[in-house]
């Protein structure tokens, strides 16, 4: 419910959510369960000793996956040196995982995922399989995660010897069938207006535009369409597992990448082995997705205060004020000054919104946000205005952005039904917008064209811990602004025997891949001994940055690491 990693687009998510980020007041009925129904007849026999796992709507698509599993068990994975414009260099590895578009249609039109590896780093005796990847979106992929076994980070060395590193592209993302709604070079440019409205007028502009993409989704989206959500992307995974050789999975999940594996483990509980969520999508079928991004509005509010609180403290390296309001005029004077003469002519509200929003995602963006804004503020714009200026259209990560921005929409809006009518999206949103104003209407607008989607929306699964499913570890900070801490505590109930780790007074989106040795030696205990502590553990925050000596920012916050 978060992206993944931060783009520069006006998103509060990558659930996610990259990062996504819900109850609703008109269901839709899915079709596919009818449809499942009919084609039941037409679903090919799963070999002898093969069994189906739990699976919704009904047993179908639980014969589907079984036999798509099968088949790729068979298959295995033929591991090759990786396509030099993936830019995944030795040892990595690449191959592809056949699955079928529709699991009710094992027999029917397939897509290739794409899928990479590094080896453990240990010895034979060492290894106990793969590590599976969801860096969260949806729409985010997974590749990059197998550096993390060559680029000697201490905090998953221990890991790193008992696993493979398994990332993977999702369904419509990257290189797996990837899908657009939109053409990249509309998507990319800049400046787009401003997503806070101001009138009546505003609001009718804004929900033009979003039925415009519904529209574009449906128009370019194809076959695959439908189809992008995330009990199918579960499926997948299941698929990959097969195709890997591993009997049960390992799997590492980080904000929307929570959600999948809250869903995997709902649909396979014989099929987990061990299973880490951090910064958790409330899974409640009711908060998925539209009431989820509404309490998402007022998080994102509470951490960007933080982060106020944080420059005002540090005024003598920033000088944008000594108190939490005088940091808030600060902002609202830029941004008034972008909605008249956009920042070098591409940087507007909407531009701005998508480059701060990293503050309140991650406080390792805490410098780097105040320090491009600082140096603007003494007459050097050039570091806030490249920091802040959208990828080139036409270039790679222009088309990856629009495509990570189509699956985000096109797995949000099909899992759940959404509110059809505007006065719901009206009421419920300028009623949060007069308390919490950061991203109440840049939300909005993002996940508005699930209010005119196209396609059949589900009733989204009951996410609950069944027979056979091990102990998930649950990793959560107590500030976390894209997954509230709420969340986890649901997903805790829903999951019985479950463990949860809390960061106390902390709020970095994705709390794995950070320094704090509380939280890191009981993941490396879970993942290489299967060590829990039999208690919820609360752990201290991890260190708030601290500003540099010289204030300096990199042209672009994208190209930073993150913690997916």
């Amino acid at each position: 419910m978060e992206k993944g990693s931060p783009r520069h687009r006006v998103t509060a998510h990558d659930h996610g959510g990259t990062p996504a980020r819900r109850g609703k007041s008109l269901k839709r009925i899915t079709v596919l369960g009818a449809v499942a129904a009919l084609l039941a007849g037409a679903v090919a026999t799963a070999p002898a000793g093969y069994a189906a796992d739990r699976d919704a709507p009904g047993t179908t698509e639980a014969r589907g996956a079984a036999v798509a599993a099968a088949r790729a068990a068979e298959a295995g994975i033929h591991w090759t040196a990786c396509p030099s414009d993936w830019q995944l260099a030795a040892p990595i590895q690449c191959g592809w995982v056949t699955v079928p578009i529709d699991y009710a249609r094992p027999n029917g039109p397939t897509i290739k995922l794409a899928v990479d590896r590094a080896r453990s780093t240990g010895t034979k005796a060492q290894r106990q399989g793969s590590l599976i990847y969801n860096p969260g979106g949806p729409g985010g992929s997974g590749l990059s995660f197998p550096r993390r076994t060559t680029t000697k980070n201490a905090i998953w060395a221990a890991t790193a010897k008992a696993y493979d590193f398994v990332g993977f592209d999702p369904r419509g993302v990257g290189h797996s069938a990837p899908v657009s709604c939109e053409d990249p070079g509309a998507f990319a440019k800049a400046p787009k207006p401003d997503p806070v409205p101001r009138d009546a007028a505003d609001k009718l502009a804004l929900r033009k535009t979003a039925a415009r993409y519904a529209d574009g989704c449906h128009e370019r989206g194809g076959r695959l369409l439908p189809y992008l959500t995330t009990p199918n992307t579960a499926r997948d995974m299941d698929v990959i597992r097969a195709a890997l050789g591993d009997k049960k999975i390992n799997y590492l999940g980080v904000s929307y990448g929570t959600y999948l594996g809250a869903v995997y483990a709902t649909l396979f509980p014989t099929h987990v082995r061990r299973l880490l969520v951090d910064s958790v999508v409330d899974p409640s079928p009711d908060h998925i997705w539209y009431r989820n991004n509404l309490d998402q509005d007022v998080a994102f509010q509470g951490r960007w205060n933080d982060w106020e609180d944080w420059v005002a403290r540090h005024d003598a390296n920033y000088h944008l004020g000594t108190t939490r309001a005088a940091v808030e005029r600060q902002w609202l004077r830029l941004r008034a000054t972008a909605a008249a003469h956009p920042l070098g002519g591409v940087v507007g509200p909407a531009e701005l919104i998508a480059f701060f929003q990293n503050a309140p995602y991650y406080d390792q963006y805490w410098t780097i946000v105040a320090g491009a804004w600082s140096q603007y503020v003494a007459g050097d714009t050039k570091p806030l205005i490249s920091a802040a200026t959208p990828a080139a259209a036409g270039s790679a990560d222009a088309v990856a952005a629009e495509n990570e921005n189509a699956v985000y929409t096109a797995v949000e809006c099909n899992d759940a039904a959404w509110p059809r009518s505007w006065a719901t999206w009206d009421r419920d949103n300028t009623r949060l917008n007069a308390t919490y104003p950061l991203m109440t209407w840049p939300n909005a607008a993002m996940n508005l064209p699930c209010a005119t989607w196209h396609e059949p929306q589900l009733t989204p699964l009951d996410v609950r811990s069944h027979a056979g499913l091990p102990a998930v570890l649950i990793v959560q900070s107590t500030r976390d602004a894209a997954t509230p801490y709420p969340g986890a505590v649901e997903l805790h109930r829903r999951l019985k025997g479950s463990e949860m780790i809390t960061e106390r007074g902390a709020g970095s989106h994705g709390v794995t891949g950070l320094v704090n040795p509380c939280i890191n030696d009981r993941v490396t205990a879970y993942f290489v001994n299967g060590r829990l502590d039999a208690h919820d553990v609360t752990c201290a925050p991890h260190a708030t940055p601290q500003p540099p000596a010289r204030t300096t920012v990199k042209a672009k916050a994208a190209d930073l690491p993150t913690t997916g």
